[in-house]
């Protein structure tokens, strides 16, 4: 037969069986995140794309950077991240490929930082295991000078390579066949 009931209780009815559904709890996630993103004003593109870090405590809980990494970071006064950073770190993490714009001043060479360190996990007397390209002698000191205070006490050795000459001199003239 036909049940009757009043509008009212057709919504506390309708309210009960809406239980939330797998599909309904990912699309809520997603919009959250999405608003974060326009929020920090963050565009992304690519798919499967990491979820972008609010804290840097985020990236003990999540990633298990290395203790002393995360007592330097906050050391250098680094509380909360840039957009860049919030972003550019956790696809790096998951090891993805990553193409990033951002202002100078923007937290860049940190973005890249933290994930190099955190995938080589930790120093081994295995000659040279990263490698960062810069285009100026400026940027390559600037990028020196942030890895030298971010590694402090972890026990890797950070260079800096402007002359082959110096080079063979610093590390031995066999350097540059053995590395």
């Amino acid at each position: 037969g036909i049940k009757w009931m009043s509008s009212t209780e057709a919504k506390l009815e309708d309210a009960k069986d809406k239980k939330p559904t797998a599909e309904k709890l990912e699309r809520l996630r997603r919009e959250k995140i999405n608003r974060f993103r326009n929020q920090h004003r963050i565009n992304v593109q690519g798919t499967d794309l990491p979820d972008p870090i609010a804290t840097f405590d985020q990236l003990q809980e999540e990633y298990k950077v290395h203790p002393k990494i995360m007592e330097n970071i906050q050391a250098a006064g680094f509380h909360v991240p840039t957009p860049i950073q919030m972003q550019a770190i956790p696809t790096m993490l998951h090891g993805r490929e990553l193409l990033a714009s951002a202002p100078t001043g923007s937290g860049k060479t940190l973005a890249f930082c933290i994930p190099l360190l955190t995938h080589l996990k930790q120093p081994r007397n295995k000659g040279f295991r990263a490698l960062i390209i810069s285009p100026t002698r400026e940027l390559a000191s600037q990028t020196h000078r942030e890895l030298v205070k971010l590694a402090e006490g972890t026990g890797f050795r950070i260079h800096m390579i402007h002359k082959a000459a110096e080079a063979a001199k610093k590390f031995g003239p066999k350097s540059s066949k053995k590395f």
